[in-house]
């Protein structure tokens, strides 16, 4: 008893000396948790991928890891933001792996290009959970957004969005439903309907159409299109789409840019703001976030691949306050 109150007494007088440290009174883990908080790390600006790999979707979730898809063969990168390594972690089918999405289960939804299909992998095992034919004869399976019941696909080919509906603790259906673009949006020749994100409100969809640079407002239940009004904006080139709160990031790839719009809550219209764009840029494709950064894969399409072709995912600070 005595012993501890000496104890006591000590560890106060020493902490009323000048100079002492005061690690004793910082909580346990406070100092690995600042030490880990996005904004406390010392990230790499440009991270290398394997040469020839033809980056083109990217996801990245809670921790400072990203995934990224091959077009090449479909192979799954993982990348640590905080050094710059990174390995495949699941070997692709020989068809491309486009857009990607993260789940908070570790399962990663895949668009399959001109396979025409998509497919889940659990990223800790590389494992396939579950593959989905989405469509017969000429398609472009191009990206795909997670909502709360499902994940949405977009066809580039043909003007459908499908559908894979999430049951009860996010359980993989068998089938997955094709639901039919109508209304608005028009498909033609070229690249039509490819990123995709919810409106702010979450009660709808929101889809660009590249080649002829509109965004369009798209109802899930019945796949009723309606133009946003951008106040006459181009979004030609339009490829990934971001959402952050009101704020929506458009990757337009050839014209090595990204767009931000300010969205009305509905996403029925909204206003840009901002243009952003960096010497590093060589036709970013898709593009996600973590912390204050915003990350995009060079997907290099004015490049012809080779094998020893080099390509990289480049961050640029997401600006604040729009």
């Amino acid at each position: 008893m005595r012993s501890a109150i000496l104890t006591t007494a000590l560890c106060a007088l020493l902490a009323t000396l000048p100079g002492t440290p005061a690690s004793a009174a910082t909580p346990p883990g406070a100092m690995a948790q600042a030490a880990t908080r996005p904004d406390a790390m010392t990230l790499p600006d440009t991270i290398a991928l394997p040469n020839g790999f033809r980056p083109e979707g990217i996801a990245i979730g809670s921790r400072p890891v990203a995934y990224l898809g091959s077009l090449a063969n479909g192979d799954i990168y993982r990348a640590d933001l905080r050094t710059g390594q990174g390995a495949v972690v699941s070997k692709g089918p020989g068809t491309p792996s486009v857009g990607l999405k993260l789940d908070s289960r570790n399962r990663l939804f895949v668009s399959g290009g001109t396979a025409g299909n998509a497919r889940v992998i659990d990223v800790r095992t590389g494992a396939v959970l579950k593959s989905y034919p989405l469509a017969t004869g000429a398609s472009f399976v191009n990206d795909v957004v997670l909502t709360r019941d499902a994940a949405w696909f977009t066809d580039s080919t043909n003007p459908v969005l499908y559908k894979v509906p999430l049951g009860r603790h996010g359980a993989l259906p068998d089938q997955a439903v094709s639901v039919p673009l109508t209304g608005a949006i028009q498909y033609t020749t070229g690249n039509n309907a490819n990123g995709i994100a919810p409106t702010p409100d979450r009660e709808s969809l929101l889809i660009v159409q590249s080649n002829v640079g509109k965004l369009f407002k798209t109802d899930p239940a019945t796949g009723v299109t309606t133009e946003v009004n951008l106040g006459g904006e181009s979004l030609v080139n339009g490829d990934g789409l971001l959402l952050d709160g009101r704020t929506l990031y458009v990757v337009q790839n050839r014209l090595n840019t990204v767009t931000v719009i300010r969205l009305t809550a509905d996403g029925s219209s909204g206003q840009v703001v901002n243009r952003l764009t960096d010497p590093r840029f060589d036709v970013p494709s898709t593009v996600a976030s973590f912390g204050n950064r915003l990350y995009l894969p060079n997907a290099r399409f004015t490049t012809t691949p080779a094998p020893d072709t080099t390509y990289t995912v480049n961050a640029i600070t997401a600006p604040r306050n729009h």
